[in-house]
């Protein structure tokens, strides 16, 4: 957590523009960008004081995110998207771009770059459009899985608490475990994290309560399985002519209630969590993702809350 002179500055900085992209993607980038100027403002005041070693951890970097093996679960899930149009091509090209922003953004940047994606076609095509910026930052690149990548970034933070990291995780499908979010507990990290909330997991909530992808559902979660039914749905006994049945039914709302959950779950790992995830709407004007910022700094999501909320009353 900051100092009183560290939290003055925090307070005094001010996103780079007030600028908005028109389609989710752009919305998306822009609050992360004006995020992460912020957060380097501030850490370059201080850094040299403290000694400390900033880290920026992209874990789904590449630009190749429908590239899943065939026959994933998670490659499978995300063929609905497109079937449906939630999600347009032109959309798709648009949807990374955050490695490039950050690297252009031009102040003192982060000690170490860690761009993360599990295709390894994606993750060179990612070097060979940051080769530029080689000469002057350390950039890394690893062809692995997220969640294997953030449990090495996490028992590094544990055990230097010189280094501090903003860490980004914007898959489109259910890819990180919450297994993996509870390993940053303790650790100077400042996350930004992309919730799936329309596109996969209210699709996977099916009406019925069958959820046949529930193992997916608690490693996503952090939820049993009785826990998840019990909050998704409910019960009621109607009488019918062969007698008394139970019907379930799905909440209303479930895709806040999607939202609303995993924030209640960023609470039991940060301190203080975005109370308003910024909600990305599809063309159709529909909920497909919620992007939140958590940190153990107070001032750190205060600037993040602002970011959202400027954007929300537009």
């Amino acid at each position: 957590m900051y100092n009183e002179e560290e939290a003055e500055v925090l307070m005094a900085c001010e996103p780079i523009s007030d600028s908005w992209g028109g389609s989710w993607t752009e919305e998306k980038l822009d609050a992360f960008e004006k995020y992460v100027n912020a957060y380097l403002t501030i850490m370059n005041t201080f850094r040299d004081k403290h000694n400390w070693k900033l880290i920026y951890f992209d874990g789904f970097a590449g630009s190749g995110s429908r590239k899943e093996k065939k026959g994933e679960e998670d490659s499978v899930l995300l063929q609905d998207l497109f079937k449906d149009s939630s999600i347009k091509e032109e959309e798709l090209n648009l949807y990374k771009g955050a490695a490039e922003r950050v690297l252009s953004i031009p102040q003192r940047g982060f000690d170490f770059y860690y761009f993360v994606d599990k295709d390894a076609e994606s993750s060179l095509k990612l070097h060979e459009l940051l080769s530029r910026f080689e000469n002057d930052n350390t950039l890394v690149y690893r062809n692995s899985d997220a969640n294997k990548q953030i449990e090495m970034l996490a028992g590094a933070m544990q055990k230097d608490k010189k280094l501090a990291s903003l860490v980004l995780l914007d898959p489109f499908g259910m890819q990180v475990d919450w297994s993996s979010i509870e390993m940053l507990k303790g650790t100077r990290t400042d996350l930004w994290i992309l919730i799936p909330t329309g596109v996969i997991v209210n699709r996977l909530l099916d009406r019925k309560g069958e959820l046949t992808h529930i193992e997916k559902l608690k490693s996503f979660f952090g939820k049993d399985e009785v826990f998840l039914r019990d909050y998704f749905y409910t019960k009621s006994q109607e009488q019918t002519f062969f007698g008394e049945i139970e019907k379930v039914r799905k909440v209303e709302k479930p895709i806040q209630k999607i939202a609303e959950l995993y924030i209640q779950q960023l609470k039991e790992i940060f301190e203080h969590v975005t109370p308003e995830p910024l909600v990305l709407n599809n063309s159709r004007n529909t909920p497909i993702f919620h992007f939140a910022c958590v940190s153990n700094n107070p001032k750190a999501v205060k600037i993040a809350t602002d970011i959202i909320n400027k954007k929300q009353k537009k």
